[in-house]
């Protein structure tokens, strides 16, 4: 399963809320209410958060077994 609890810590420690990382790269609600349900996204999305945040995909999601 996808986890994205990484991502709202890195949030957290970046002073960033999700409505402006949402901004920063151009993201719709849609796919950021599919992250806030550890629902799968594109690859680009991770991407454009990783580089947005500065940090690493292990930063961003996890998969849980």
């Amino acid at each position: 399963m996808i986890c994205y609890d990484r991502l709202w810590k890195t949030l957290i420690d970046k002073h960033m809320n999700r409505t402006e990382l949402r901004d920063k790269i151009g993201i719709s609600n849609a796919t950021l209410a599919k992250l806030g349900k550890n629902e799968p996204v594109n690859l680009k999305i991770i991407e454009s958060i990783c580089r947005e945040l500065q940090c690493s995909i292990e930063d961003v999601v996890e998969i849980t077994l």
